[in-house]
């Protein structure tokens, strides 16, 4: 996010079915405390360390002495670098990828987590326009609630990316920039945030430029605690999606069909299962209709989504046609996967509470 990640972290998601920002730390990394070869040198006797030292010092003001101290502590971790340097597989189906989301077991704590937090949603809703249930759906699709919230320091997870990297090191040296900034707005020691192995932080997963960018203190305690208030976390993700133009009560997904002798020429236009944005004029002369018409005049651009669906084995392909805040969704992560299951899985909890889909 959170916080959106690079395309990168994106398609690792598809890999682990599940986003790369709330997994958890690789097998031996032992929160941040991974075996460091004795031939590798200290981050802080490094030349391009030493630079980057120099330039938070120029740049912010940062105590040289006291940054090399902070560096002196960063640990190298190879389990990063494997896990972001493994192969890319093909996405998975939506019927795959969204199972341990849309599980009764997500639905029910989802339940729990809305009854517990119901002020904190409901004031952020009321603020920013974002229902409370697609709160409730980010947070649970990113971390089960805070169950899964990433073991590995913040800081050995940003320093291991943005100089043992190469691939990403230019994205990964902005967040790690920004993380030493964080930490001092925060009064925290850099050495005490713990997050995902892409640097993501808190309940929502917010890389270090989105929680300095669009987190706020809902709670007035002086900052945001995306950790540990449930008010900041609800506030936070509803101002993250009302800044990138959530549009309040309007539509994220409608049921659409086509007809059979247009399909194959409209599934031509769907690139990786979701199309470019068109009038809704359009798809209806190319044989798209929407099942449930019940928002009005549809007069905005949308597009059309494709998911693959599985019943007793035999896969099939249902479809949506895909309004601007559908778009808003993916860009806390950019997947038309992810999307959906933050969609649905909002709707299940929301009927789960005794509501109706929205």
């Amino acid at each position: 996010m959170r916080h959106p990640l690079c395309l990168l972290v994106v398609l690792l998601c598809a890999l682990v079915v599940a986003p790369i920002a709330s997994a958890r730390a690789p097998d031996g990394a032992n929160g941040g405390a991974a075996e460091k070869s004795s031939a590798y040198p200290s981050y802080d006797r490094r030349d391009d360390v030493r630079a980057f030292i120099g330039e938070m010092a120029a740049e912010f003001g940062f105590d040289r002495a006291s940054l090399a101290r902070v560096f002196k502590q960063a640990r190298y971790q190879p389990a990063i670098v494997a896990a972001m340097d493994r192969p890319l597989l093909e996405p998975p189906k939506w019927y795959t990828y969204s199972r341990p989301f849309l599980a009764p077991e997500r639905v029910a704590a989802g339940v729990a987590y809305w009854n517990a937090n119901a002020g904190a949603l409901a004031a952020a809703e009321e603020r920013y326009g974002v229902p409370a249930e697609i709160v409730v759906g980010i947070i649970g699709v990113e971390t089960f609630y805070g169950r899964v919230a990433g073991n590995y320091r913040v800081l050995d997870a940003l320093t291991t990316l943005a100089f043992d990297y190469p691939r990403r090191a230019a994205f990964f040296r902005g967040e790690l920039k920004q993380f030493l900034l964080l930490s001092r707005e925060l009064g925290i020691a850099p050495q005490s945030a713990r997050g995902s192995f892409a640097g993501a932080m808190g309940v929502p997963q917010f890389m270090p430029g989105s929680y300095r960018t669009y987190a706020v203190d809902a709670d007035g305690s002086g900052h945001p605690d995306l950790w540990r208030s449930a008010a900041d976390i609800a506030g936070s993700v509803a101002n993250y999606l009302a800044r990138h133009d959530w549009q309040k009560g309007r539509p994220v997904l409608l049921p659409a069909a086509i007809a059979d002798d247009r399909r194959d020429a409209i599934l031509r236009k769907l690139d990786g299962g979701l199309s470019e944005r068109r009038a809704v004029d359009a798809w209806v002369a190319d044989g798209v209709s929407v099942a449930h018409p019940t928002v009005g005049p549809i007069d905005e651009p949308v597009g059309l989504l494709l998911l693959e669906e599985s019943v007793d084995g035999v896969e099939s392909s249902s479809y949506r046609i895909a309004f601007n805040n559908f778009y808003v969704l993916t860009r806390y992560n950019r997947s038309r996967l992810y999307a959906t299951a933050v969609y649905e899985l909002a709707q299940a909890v929301r009927i789960a509470r005794g509501g109706s889909p929205r």
